[in-house]
């Protein structure tokens, strides 16, 4: 078994690297290890665990800032935003029951890291257009910091940015300051039933360009309905789903409008608040794909236009159920077949459809190819290079996390 190293504040983790460095021996960074089967295997020498470099440090609700070490439970924080009514804008998603895992949601490092969303991604936006500003310690064994606690403090080249979505693989964090937002009073959904793939993702683009202030908006088809635990939804039946976010009086009214202008499709459904949050929680996190968890699992990024067509070469080639998000850019697809992953199939799928407009992740992968699988889209020569050239900037010696993203950096 590896040598666990846990840190308990940032002092030790900088002697932790240190060590590391002049040992010349490679370093896994985890948290709670809730994301650890998203991404490439590590081979490396010592797991640190983070999860005791944990806490709020600063809280501000009338400034909407709040700062946290990575290891802090994305509960905890959660906890102590809704006692003012505020949350994480980006929704982190939880994807333990992907793999088969107990049902912790993982830590804020964790969420920052892998820089995944929820469903409100296309008005939200990502975890690392919440991210003002970072501590860690590089690759040098140095403490570093960049950002601040708003927005007009970034200036030049935003390393906040750039490390959030890194997986690790730059430096270990220490510290995270992100913004907050109030928690909508309503949220209620409006769902079409019956549309096919075209029509729905048609409807989902008016939707989103109306002036109803649609916040998210998906597609699942008949064949995936029933296999949501939440039981709004009639069963075998496809739903277009349309969320609203607010006041009470103001999210009804706009779900009345909208209804309004999508006069023309028949089969219109409100559900309110109190099941409309569980029925979101369940689509950002693909938990309906969590019976399964031998079978690949990939989350597909294309324009959304391009989302029905994605669909249609696929069904040519292998068996899967889906489900569209992000108003048909984000495409949920599991691969009924427990010896294959399709890799080489639905990558060459979006090359010739969407060009370098879209990517694949594979989210899941079937325990035979968890080492040869590449989970991340392959990079093109020139951003490779850039790549490994980052790579070397925050990290000479290659101990952070190696290979977590590409084989080889």
């Amino acid at each position: 078994m590896r040598e666990v190293w846990k840190p308990q504040n940032v002092s030790e983790l900088q002697s932790a690297i240190k060590d590391a460095l002049s040992s010349q021996i490679t370093l896994e960074l985890r948290g709670s290890g809730s994301k650890r089967r998203l991404g490439r295997k590590v081979h490396s020498n010592v797991l640190v665990d983070l999860s005791r470099i944990s806490g709020i440090t600063l809280y501000e609700p009338e400034e909407m800032i709040i700062t946290v070490r990575p290891g802090t439970p994305l509960a905890e924080i959660e906890a102590a935003l809704a006692q003012h009514n505020q949350r994480l804008a980006f929704d982190p998603p939880s994807y333990v029951a992907l793999w088969g895992a107990s049902s912790d949601h993982g830590t804020i490092g964790g969420a920052m890291m892998t820089g995944r969303a929820g469903s409100r991604r296309l008005t939200a936006g990502g975890p690392r257009d919440h991210c003002l500003g970072v501590k860690a310690v590089n690759g040098f064994g140095e403490i570093c910091a960049a950002g601040g606690r708003v927005v007009k403090n970034v200036t030049g080249f935003d390393i906040s940015k750039l490390v959030t979505g890194s997986f690790g693989t730059l430096c270990a964090v220490s510290e995270l300051t992100l913004k907050t937002h109030p928690t909508p009073n309503d949220t209620v959904t409006l769902a079409l039933l019956g549309l096919d793939d075209v029509t729905a993702v048609d409807t989902m683009r008016q939707a989103m360009s109306s002036s109803c202030q649609v916040s998210a908006a998906a597609y699942l088809p008949e064949q995936i309905t029933n296999h949501f635990a939440n039981n709004t939804l009639p069963p075998h039946i496809s739903a277009t789903l349309l969320r609203l976010d607010g006041f009470h009086p103001t999210t009804r009214a706009r779900a009345e409008t909208l209804s309004n202008q999508l006069k023309s499709i028949d089969g219109h459904q409100l559900i309110p608040c109190t099941e409309s949050r569980p029925l979101w929680m369940e689509i950002s996190n693909a938990q309906c794909f969590s019976q399964n968890i031998e079978h690949a699992l990939w989350h597909i990024s294309v324009p959304p236009k391009n989302g029905p067509e994605i669909i249609d070469h696929l069904r040519s080639m292998f068996k899967f159920d889906y489900y569209f998000d992000w108003a048909g850019g984000g495409i949920w697809v599991e691969i009924k077949n427990q010896s294959h992953d399709y890799s080489t199939e639905i990558r060459q799928t979006i090359r010739d459809l969407v060009g370098g407009d879209g990517h694949a992740t594979l989210m899941r992968t079937p325990h035979d190819l968890i080492d040869v699988a590449a989970p991340f889209q392959p990079l093109a020569p020139e951003i490779e290079a850039i790549t490994r050239r980052i790579k070397s900037q925050f990290d000479p010696m290659g101990i952070f996390n190696p290979g977590r993203m590409y084989k080889g950096i």
